[in-house]
């Protein structure tokens, strides 16, 4: 038994300055354009005014979803709207549960880490046998490993880590040769 990047779940663990949005929505696009259904959303963070802005693109679909408050300028502190981020998360539950061959999900952030957030598509995506894949900034890795039980690989913020990853784990869930060995991940699965 081995554990290597052949787990379905895939952590794109990044340092301050990396842009894991951009990674993951250029990475959904190719795969959707390849043939494959990539769902999830990633968040897309702008200014409006010089008042900081976010929103989610539901990679399955190129809409975009709003997630923050309007607490005002001078507002300080946490903005996002779990009312909306949990809305924006039953769009990609109902995406999922419409077949996807890989889900992903911009953050393993705050209320995830609390237990909240977008936990819940996780499990249905594995429940469903589908690879996901989520950003986790470095800070909060040891957190996402306790969540994730310790069977996820750790993958750099980086194209190339992402796309090994997928091409290591696709052709086994297309019908492609049996592995050779069984790895931890599917031990345990």
């Amino acid at each position: 038994m081995t554990f290597d990047s052949q787990c379905d779940l895939a952590a794109l663990v990044y340092d301050p300055g990396d842009d894991p949005d951009a990674l993951l929505r250029g990475f959904a696009a190719d795969l959707n354009a390849r043939g494959y259904r990539a769902v999830g959303l990633v968040q897309v963070a702008h200014r409006v005014a010089e008042v900081p802005q976010l929103s989610a693109t539901l990679v399955h679909s190129g809409e975009q979803l709003p997630l923050y408050q309007n607490l005002g300028s001078q507002a300080s502190g946490c903005r996002l709207d779990p009312g909306q981020l949990l809305a924006a998360g039953g769009r990609v539950g109902a995406a999922i549960d419409q077949g996807a061959d890989i889900v992903i999900i911009n953050r393993f952030g705050q209320q995830e880490s609390e237990g909240r957030g977008l936990l819940h598509l996780i499990v249905q995506a594995l429940s469903a046998d589908i690879p996901l894949v989520i950003a986790v900034p470095s800070k909060r890795f040891d957190a996402w490993i306790r969540f994730a039980d310790g069977m996820s690989v750790r993958l750099p913020c980086n194209r190339g880590a992402l796309e090994a990853w997928w091409s290591n784990l696709s052709p086994r869930g297309r019908g492609g040769a049996p592995n050779a060995h069984a790895t931890m991940c599917e031990v345990y699965k």
